[in-house]
């Protein structure tokens, strides 16, 4: 992997004009829906047996409708963007994301009232999934790509260390509908403000007071919708990525469930998956800096394969508090790089001139991966009763996926031609 000497520095230009788009991209993945409800979970599920006498296994299907509702937001949310425009689409899905987490409170008896909740919240919030913070950071970054990337999707570290302890002392101190009137004060206190403030495409004027003519030219090279779908490197992405990430999912819902089972208390499990979320935004930011001067995918392979270690130590038995933070963080590393490492790749690989239905596409591949994951677990947990299968597949998924990558080769001289143009 050898460094490029064009990017041995970095070009601090391209942040001077653009650091309200990291800010608002780190704060608008933070609290995206898929992110605040799949880190956020775990705490949930001992409440939610409490409260209704829903068994584990049911309680990880959640999740499968969570994911089903955000493939079908995905194909409805760029037809949206082009009808109504992307700033509109997001505000939009922030007021609903606040009102359905509100009438999330209201659900109880079946626990088709829970999967019909997860089901429609990433359907009305579509626009504020991640694929909109993602789609707004690569047209505004293009020497400093990854790292921007990186930083703005640092939001899901956030979400994994704070979350957690925000949504459990909801519980702890009135019961589990607090957790969603946290959720939604968090859209409307937070992420609203600061995107009528500051979203914008680059030439646009802020509400701030920027100036029209900051960001880059918006160049769009690159290869086509068809020839994409007909390259065996889109299809690599898509096979490498979907493993891993479906192993990601399945530590990242049972994590704390399976350190309660170890005996850990509450405080101290979500103390330990703390861990998971400061390594994650550590892991992504390291990984977003290298992936602008290193080989990609040898960087890539390199971080994927961190959760598979990470498993292996959860498969050791231990029940060291300090020892099993270290394989929680050790995940988080790993994890924390995946969702910008597909967003590079796809933009490195294929370009720009049709990086919106390809990265479609590929996340919607990925978010059916993620969705029939927690199916799968819930089939281990139900037949064997311990994490022991899971965690089997967790660490043969990331170290397949990751070596996978490393089939890539250079990427396309198309793609180096439009980061030179830039330059």
């Amino acid at each position: 992997m050898a460094l490029n000497g064009n990017h041995a520095a970095i070009d601090l230009t391209e942040f001077r004009q653009g650091w309200q788009i990291v800010v608002l991209s780190v704060i608008g993945v933070a609290i995206s829906i898929n992110a605040a409800l799949l880190y956020g979970f775990g705490v949930l599920v001992i409440p939610f047996q409490q409260a209704f006498g829903w068994d584990r296994g049911s309680l990880q299907a959640a999740i499968t409708f969570l994911f089903a509702g955000a493939v079908l937001g995905l194909q409805l949310v760029g037809w949206l963007n082009l009808r109504f425009g992307m700033k509109r689409v997001t505000v939009l899905s922030l007021l609903l994301m606040a009102l359905g987490y509100l009438a999330t409170t209201q659900i109880g008896g079946s626990i088709w009232s829970l999967y019909a909740a997860f089901f429609l919240l990433p359907i009305i919030g579509m626009g504020a999934l991640a694929v909109t913070w993602t789609q707004l950071l690569n047209l505004w970054f293009h020497r400093n790509r990854g790292l921007a990337l990186a930083i703005g999707l640092s939001g899901t570290g956030i979400t994994a260390a704070l979350v957690p302890r925000l949504l459990g002392w909801g519980v702890e101190n009135w019961d589990w509908r607090a957790a969603f009137v946290i959720l939604a004060l968090l859209n409307v206190l937070v992420g609203l403000p600061l995107t009528l403030w500051w979203f914008r495409l680059p030439g646009e004027r802020a509400v701030s007071g920027a100036k029209a003519d900051d960001g880059p030219p918006l160049v769009r090279s690159g290869v086509s919708f068809q020839e994409g779908m007909l390259l065996p490197r889109f299809w690599i992405c898509n096979v490498a990525l979907s493993l891993v990430v479906s192993a990601v999912v399945g530590l990242v819902t049972s994590t704390v469930p399976m350190l309660r089972d170890k005996g850990l208390s509450a405080a101290d499990a979500t103390l330990v998956f703390g861990y998971f979320g400061i390594a994650l935004i550590c892991g992504r930011l390291v990984v977003g800096y290298l992936l602008d001067r290193l080989w990609p995918p040898g960087v890539a392979a390199l971080s994927l394969s961190l959760p598979g270690v990470g498993c292996l130590i959860f498969l050791s038995g231990t029940t060291d508090p300090a020892v099993m933070s270290l394989a929680a963080a050790l995940v988080g590393l790993g994890a924390g790089a995946e969702f910008d490492i597909a967003a590079f790749l796809i933009a490195r690989y294929f370009g720009l001139k049709d990086y919106g239905r390809l990265f479609g596409v590929h996340q919607g591949l990925i978010t059916v991966a993620s969705a029939a994951a927690p199916l799968m677990f819930a089939a281990m947990l139900s037949v064997t009763g311990t994490y022991f299968a899971m965690l089997v597949y967790c660490t043969v998924a990331t170290l397949l996926g990751a070596s996978l990558l490393l089939t890539l080769g250079r990427s396309p001289q198309f793609a180096l031609h439009a980061e030179a143009q830039r330059a």
